[in-house]
């Protein structure tokens, strides 16, 4: 099986990495010719289109930013549906609007392909580490055909036909998101009437308050730099596609509104390259005060694979 990877970023790169270790040949592409010229090697070939990609492999991955870049993936005029698709596979694992993707996949699979949604939940670390939780969407048979590729990057978790990754997707980060936006009033308000924040976060951990976002992202803000590994652009991202389910179903969002407006805030003041965790250092800044602990607080984007850094080849 030749696995094809497009979409070479903080998150694609690693996955790429990761389906390499795992001893596939492959043929990859980005935007960037610099990515991929980062990739290739023995066994790793770079390719001029996600056409020739599809071209070249049996399944073809992408993890591109969003809905309009994975539709040029499809549509455009060098996409998948230029060329044949008869007896290919396809894995999404973008974070995009479920709508959008079912209609893709509908067009891939009149061609003869066969499409499985996977997009994934976790940090750059957990892309570096190959164990991301991936959210799959497909019939029986397809995600058994694919299913050595998915675990080669992370945990297959399969919830149900085509399309439900995504909803399990955006329902994740809107949860993800709420958490992250409040989280700072806790830390602040914690701190300001006199807990320790390393007392606070390590006494909320276990509890009823505990959360991926407490675990994982709090260091962020007590190292100062708010994890850019995940920055403003992708999360104001996420939100719209959020708000976009939410409206389609006709489901209130008051909640998720405040998050969005925290975001978006954050956004205005520090740029749409700053990391997600700046809608903590809005609290920290307007009441005066900051978070920070002193201590070797990990980056997740220095976080290291199991079996050390990848090799330039490919078995």
């Amino acid at each position: 099986m030749i696995v094809g990877f497009i979409g070479l970023g903080t998150m694609g790169a690693n996955a790429a990495r990761n389906v390499r270790r795992a001893g596939f040949e492959m043929v990859v592409y980005d935007i960037r010719p610099e990515a991929v010229a980062q990739q290739t090697g023995p066994g790793v070939s770079g390719a001029a289109s996600p056409a020739e990609v599809l071209d070249r492999a049996d399944v073809a991955v992408s993890m591109v930013f969003g809905p309009k870049e994975v539709e040029q993936v499809v549509r455009g005029p060098s996409g998948f549906l230029s060329t044949s698709c008869r007896g290919k596979y396809w894995i999404d694992m973008t974070t995009s609007s479920p709508k959008l993707m079912r209609e893709l996949a509908a067009e891939f699979g009149a061609r003869g392909g066969h499409a499985v949604d996977a997009p994934v939940t976790g940090s750059v670390d957990a892309a570096i580490r190959g164990d991301m939780p991936m959210f799959v969407g497909g019939d029986d048979a397809a995600v058994e055909h694919v299913r050595p590729v998915i675990e080669a990057m992370g945990e297959l978790r399969h919830v149900g036909g085509y399309g439900t990754g995504y909803v399990a997707k955006l329902v994740n980060n809107q949860l993800w998101k709420i958490h992250a936006a409040a989280i700072g009033e806790a830390m602040v308000t914690a701190k300001l009437a006199g807990l320790d924040p390393l007392v606070w976060w390590n006494a909320m951990k276990g509890g009823a308050a505990d959360s991926f976002v407490m675990r994982h992202d709090v260091p962020s803000i007590f190292a100062g730099h708010y994890d850019p590994s995940f920055p403003i652009a992708l999360c104001l991202k996420d939100l719209a596609l959020i708000r976009e389910l939410m409206e389609e179903t006709g489901t209130r969002s008051e909640m998720t509104e405040a998050a969005h407006a925290r975001f978006r805030e954050a956004g205005e003041r520090y740029g749409p390259k700053a990391g997600e965790m700046t809608v903590c250092r809005l609290i920290e800044e307007d009441a005066a005060t900051d978070l920070r602990v002193a201590g070797d607080w990990e980056k997740p984007w220095e976080a290291q694979h199991p079996s050390g850094p990848a090799k330039k080849t490919a078995r």
